[in-house]
């Protein structure tokens, strides 16, 4: 069977009542290696500069050769990432047991770093997934993986609910093994002899596929890939550009009307000196051979390219010197075009990390209710450059016309607007007004009359 076959608006179906018997199983495993060949490897490749021009036809030995690959598409990635997850994404829940356990899982997985290469995953490919397991110590694990090691497979519903999630990897003896999870059990399976064996399933105790897809995007499209064509255009333009260069250092020498033999060639190029003499010397032509110059082409097709690239990524270029002197809404404006991409991505995440929790409560290790993932709040915070002058006049001039947490809000330099709030009324009660005076006078109408106040009796 073709890909399509397998395939619907990008992502891997199964007919319902469909049994997934191993041959099947090879089939979905056969058409996701294609993809890993014909996409994945090409969008990795371009991550680990390594882009066509490298591998392009030799040229002569005489003529210079240059392959300078520029990695644009790990600029982007990195910066992407940076901008979208460089401050850690924070849970809050109204339970305090339930966010006391989902810290605690949080910092048994170090999901502070899963969820940042997570995200580059993401950018890279366009989607990558995270597994759900309990490990030898009983407790939940959490992993991410590339869209190179496994896939997840949707049944063919209008809502894709996950059927099944195949992880797998060729080991050193050249056998093909993974495993199959499905809404109630893991499977390991192993091919060989070019016979697949499924093993015993063993029950996993999530309420359904212990994985999660997260998307890029819709469309599954990593965050450069509209600009890699031109990304090895500007590529093929530079390299160019330096073998022009070569060319014109090592420029060949022409001497017309004068005929040398090799001693004198010997002499002319150790010395560095030419002179000839004779009646004919006047029309003797000595100068380098030269191409027609095309500098100012090259430039401006390498500076379009360069522009294009950042544009069309909607990606900012914050190396740019324009930056530096830029702050405030200016700023904003520039990184619009990225903030864009950034919150279209934050609810893409969003929607991952709601299953993740809803697997891992339904698991009945994690001692939690399966319904307590509904109070669970998540806080994406994007990383712009921090003017905290800029903020604390903007604050302090809100004071009176909005709320404390409004303004502490605005503040970059607070991470918990509620712990800011409980800190500072901690901080009004121990320096509360003392006095000698009694407290606890009360004035009355009476007293009001005559002058005089009393004092309330205890």
């Amino acid at each position: 069977m073709k890909i399509q076959n397998y395939m619907m608006g990008g992502v891997f179906v199964i007919p319902d009542g469909t049994e997934l018997t191993g041959e099947l199983l090879m089939d979905y495993i056969n058409c996701h290696s294609q993809l890993v060949e014909s996409k994945y490897k090409q969008l990795k490749n371009a991550y680990e500069n390594d882009y066509e021009i490298l591998h392009a036809p030799k040229k002569p030995d005489y003529k210079p050769d240059n392959r300078i690959p520029v990695n644009f598409a790990r600029y982007i990635v990195d910066t992407m990432n940076g901008f979208f997850m460089g401050i850690p994404v924070k849970v809050f829940s109204d339970l305090e047991e339930v966010s006391q356990y989902v810290e605690l899982l949080d910092q048994y997985n170090d999901q502070d770093d899963n969820n940042a290469e997570l995200s580059k995953i993401c950018d890279i490919y366009g989607h990558g997934y995270e597994m759900y397991y309990v490990d030898d110590q009983a407790e939940i694990g959490i992993t991410y993986l590339s869209p190179m090691e496994g896939f997840m497979i949707y049944d063919n519903s209008i809502i894709e609910r996950p059927a099944y999630f195949v992880r797998y990897y060729t080991d050193t003896a050249g056998i093909l093994r993974g495993s199959l999870s499905d809404s109630s059990s893991v499977t390991y399976f192993s091919r060989q002899t070019g016979k697949v064996v499924l093993e015993d399933p063993n029950p996993h105790g999530f309420d359904g596929v212990p994985a999660a897809e997260c998307l890029e995007n819709a469309e599954r499209q990593s965050v450069f890939w509209s600009a890699l064509p031109m990304i090895n255009a500007y590529n093929k333009a530079i390299s160019e550009k330096a073998n022009d260069v070569d060319y014109f250092a090592d420029a060949y020498m022409k001497i017309l009307g004068a005929k040398l033999d090799e001693p004198e060639l010997q002499q002319l190029r150790s010395n560095r000196i030419i002179n000839f003499d004779g009646e004919g010397a006047s029309e003797l032509v000595v100068d380098f051979l030269q191409k027609p110059n095309g500098d100012t082409t090259q430039e401006n097709l390498i500076n379009r390219l360069e522009r294009l690239i950042f544009q069309i990524s909607m990606v900012a270029d914050i190396s740019d010197e324009n930056f530096g002197t830029t702050s405030g809404i200016a700023l904003k404006y520039k990184l619009l075009a990225m903030s864009n991409l950034a919150k279209t991505k934050e609810r893409k995440f969003a929607s991952m990390m709601n299953r993740r929790y809803k697997l891992i409560f339904s698991n009945p290790v994690s001692g939690m209710k399966k319904e307590d993932w509904l109070s669970l709040r998540y806080k994406f915070t994007l990383n712009y450059p921090a003017n905290e002058l800029e903020e604390a006049q903007t604050a302090a001039q809100l004071s009176g016309v909005v709320s404390r947490q409004t303004q502490l809000k605005g503040l970059s330099i607070v991470d918990n607007v509620q712990e800011e709030l409980d800190r500072m009324d901690e901080e009004q009660d121990t320096q509360g007004y003392q006095t000698d005076y009694p407290t606890s006078r009360t004035v009355t109408a009476e007293d009001d009359l005559l002058g005089t106040t009393s004092t309330a009796v205890e």
